[in-house]
């Protein structure tokens, strides 16, 4: 496997984004097309309705259902990274930092960790500017 860095560590799950997203946005898209054809025939009946309330209940599944998933994930990354400067330095993690510069800051390595965290906290840099920051990439195989 290829050694991760700010230039790949995009994941994708290839079920979630190239086959259960696209099916969800054809599907839901031809419900509402459907729909609107079947109104402006003056045929709209109770099957019409349960076609589209399906479609749209079926894409809003798969999205909540990601939104926890990930928003998990988050709350999972903000504790591991709490208690990993805790180990390093003996000491709390700045309150101010965000979730995204958490999330971001865990890709620094043990080293560079707490001092990247410091200046992310006082200059509050954007997750983008702390995954550049990073000299000794530490690799998150883990999140999707």
């Amino acid at each position: 496997m290829k050694k991760q860095s700010y230039e790949n560590h995009t994941r994708y799950n290839p079920l979630q984004h190239f086959i259960w997203m696209p099916l969800a946005a054809i599907t839901l898209i031809s419900a509402i097309v459907y729909t609107f054809s079947v109104v402006k025939n003056g045929e709209f009946s109770l099957n019409t309705f349960l076609l589209l309330a399906l479609a749209i209940l079926s894409a809003l599944a798969g999205i909540l259902a990601r939104m926890y998933g990930l928003a998990l994930q988050d709350r999972l990354i903000r504790t591991e990274e709490q208690f990993r400067y805790y180990i390093l330095t003996n000491k709390r993690l700045d309150p101010c930092l965000t979730i995204p510069q958490l999330i971001a800051l865990r890709f620094a390595s043990d080293e560079e960790y707490p001092a990247l965290a410091e200046k992310a906290a006082q200059e509050q840099l954007a997750p983008k500017e702390i995954k550049k920051a990073i000299n000794n990439w530490r690799a998150d195989e883990y999140r999707v």
